[in-house]
């Protein structure tokens, strides 16, 4: 069985305070792409020559760190100890989404995990289980069982869906070799609530976005990686209605009404445009 985690992006990203656990508190919308890694589960032989339950194969795109902490394995480790009737799987993630992006690639294929195990394996599972489930996994894991969009609070996981269609925008993703490590980014930024929600903003037309809906890290991560700002800066010479980074960074977005040839303007730099 196959199924095609998407990514997403965040429409307006704001730290509005330090929580006592060393976490943050967030406010963000988020939105699903169509950009997407493909993920295939297969059952393992019997007698197959393995010490591992969920045997891992990553293609394409290089995923750093231990496999065996990836969220694919660490989403069929949590089911597993729940229902140990799920057999031995040979598992094949095949990532197109760019890591250390801001774009939830590993979030998404954690949840994609929990839901093909659920529909393969006939878990009987409910949504408000998988969520329950996908939240173990990491905060923003619960979106992407929803894959509509939505306004999360606390630390991503409080979601609340809301009516936003994106369909038609072209979106351009590109994302520069720099790695921003979320530990870093959260280190330099000061919590501080918005003038306006974000929510309350994306429901006014694209138009009004740019100078009104923020994302936080962009002061403190453009201050210590300037190509990346120069990115945003030149999707928007280009054309672009809307311009962010996603998440906590690197990768840049920007939102266009046609299609333009995105690869000749950032050479050697991760780039996709698609229409949503």
């Amino acid at each position: 069985m196959v199924v095609f985690p998407c990514a997403k992006i965040n429409l307006g990203l704001n730290v509005v305070e330090r929580r006592p656990d060393g976490y943050h508190n967030l406010q963000t919308v988020f939105y699903p792409v169509p950009l997407n890694d493909a993920l295939e589960v297969q059952p393992m032989a019997e007698g197959f020559p393995s010490d591992v339950d969920c045997d891992l194969k990553l293609t394409n795109i290089p995923v750093e760190g231990d496999e065996r902490r990836n969220l694919v394995v660490r989403a069929y480790d949590l089911l597993k100890q729940d229902f140990p009737q799920l057999p031995r799987v040979h598992a094949h993630l095949y990532k197109a989404i760019p890591t250390q992006a801001g774009m939830g690639g590993g979030s998404s294929d954690g949840a994609a995990m929990l839901l093909l195990l659920n529909q393969q394996f006939g878990l009987a599972l409910s949504e408000a289980r998988l969520i329950s489930y996908a939240a173990r996994l990491g905060a923003d894991c619960p979106f992407f069982i929803l894959n509509r969009p939505a306004y999360a609070e606390g630390i991503g996981e409080l979601l609340s869906p809301i009516e936003l269609d994106l369909k038609g925008w072209w979106i351009a993703v590109v994302r520069p070799d720099i790695p921003v490590p979320t530990k870093e980014a959260f280190a330099l930024i000061r919590p501080q609530q918005p003038k306006r929600c974000c929510r309350d903003i994306v429901m006014q037309p694209v138009e009004t976005w740019r100078d009104a809906l923020c994302n936080d890290f962009e002061q403190s991560v453009f201050a210590q990686h300037p190509e990346i700002g120069a990115i945003k800066e030149r999707l928007y010479a280009q054309g672009a209605v809307y311009a962010a980074m996603s998440g906590s960074g690197s990768a840049v977005f920007g939102l266009f009404r046609e299609v333009f040839d995105l690869a000749s303007l950032f050479p050697q730099m991760f780039t996709r445009l698609v229409q949503l």
